[in-house]
């Protein structure tokens, strides 16, 4: 799936983000970054066109207003998405009054991957909120991550499961932090973004 004659569109929020304008390759430095990374060093002359569409501080309804002209036009043929962060993080806050609650979370990404149709999808559960399995921001995530693995189920994406692969990580104890504030990847946690994305699309490839 992932030769030189592919397109890969990575849509999202600030962690896909990552300061991509602040740099000449539009990347950033996180886990889209590594992705391209690691995809030239392994195929140096069959590498995909790796494109970073992240915005910080956008939920699914930020990624309707700017659907088109930030992937249909960019003619993708593989698109990541990579959402649900803020939707939820927002809800924290008690000040907020314009929350994407479960239901029109789902109805918003649903229609987004309806005009997406003959491209293949790639959706990334949200990752986590706060370095604790136990937290309120993770409680309030679950049903935003059961509604990505129904959407990948429904529209024969790849899933790539990176709730699960958080969890599984701080449940299993280790000392170094995944994050810089909760949310915010650090150079570990965007290894970690880019290992289960890359092992979650070579499975699908299979």
């Amino acid at each position: 799936m992932l030769t030189k004659e592919e397109r890969v569109v990575f849509i999202g929020d600030s962690i896909t983000d990552c300061g991509r304008r602040a740099e000449p390759e539009e990347l950033g430095d996180g886990y889209v970054r590594m992705i391209r990374d690691q995809l030239i060093c392994e195929a140096p002359a069959d590498a995909p066109v790796i494109i970073n569409k992240g915005i910080g501080g956008n939920r699914v309804t930020d990624l309707a207003e700017r659907w088109e002209q930030d992937v249909l036009n960019e003619q993708p043929t593989v698109l990541s998405v990579s959402i649900g962060i803020n939707d939820v993080w927002r809800q924290l806050d008690s000040k907020e009054m314009d929350q994407v609650l479960p239901g029109k979370f789902e109805e918003v990404y649903r229609s987004l991957l309806e005009q997406s149709k003959g491209i293949q999808l790639v959706l990334m559960e949200p990752t986590i909120i706060d370095e604790d399995p136990e937290s309120k921001g993770n409680e309030l995530l679950k049903p935003y991550v059961e509604i990505v693995r129904k959407l990948a189920d429904e529209y024969n994406a790849v899933l790539v499961p990176e709730h699960q692969a958080f969890i599984e990580y701080l449940r299993a104890g280790g000392e170094h932090k995944l994050t810089t504030d909760g949310v915010h990847m650090n150079s570990v946690g965007n290894t970690l973004m880019a290992q289960t994305w890359l092992r979650a699309v070579r499975e699908k490839q299979a």
